[in-house]
């Protein structure tokens, strides 16, 4: 038996074609996420696999955004799926709150592996959702 206080669960999925981060991260809608099945958690899991297992064994991940809709339960995803993925330690702003300056410092502060950031796309008259 597992003593793992976590229960890693393996979900068969498929990938989305519109998944292709810019420079400026992955840009969508808030619905586009809640309305796919798995779209946040397919994202994730493809930014944990881009790095190496034994980089993120026990690595710290630093997480945060501007507080808008769907930034708490996006967080909760995120922190689930980094313990299955074998992150070591999260750094998550409080109640998920955290600014793109910030999360950068605490990235360099605390040598995590990268942060998750997670907020509003900064262009004039556009409702895009920034995930980066």
């Amino acid at each position: 038996m597992d003593n793992s206080p976590l229960q890693v669960l393996t979900v068969p999925t498929a990938p989305y074609s519109d998944q292709r981060p810019g420079t400026s991260g992955l840009r969508k809608k808030v619905y586009v996420f809640q309305s796919r099945r798995k779209y946040l958690h397919n994202y994730i899991q493809s930014i944990f696999s881009s790095i190496d297992l034994r980089d993120r064994q026990g690595s710290t991940v630093v997480v945060g955004g501007d507080g808008r809709f769907f930034n708490r339960t996006a967080v909760e995803v995120i922190v689930q799926m980094a313990a299955a993925n074998g992150v070591g330690r999260m750094i998550i702003g409080h109640h998920g709150i955290m600014s793109t300056p910030a999360i950068s410092c605490v990235i360099r502060k605390y040598k995590a592996i990268g942060g998750i950031i997670l907020t509003a796309s900064h262009n004039p008259g556009d409702l895009m959702e920034t995930l980066a």
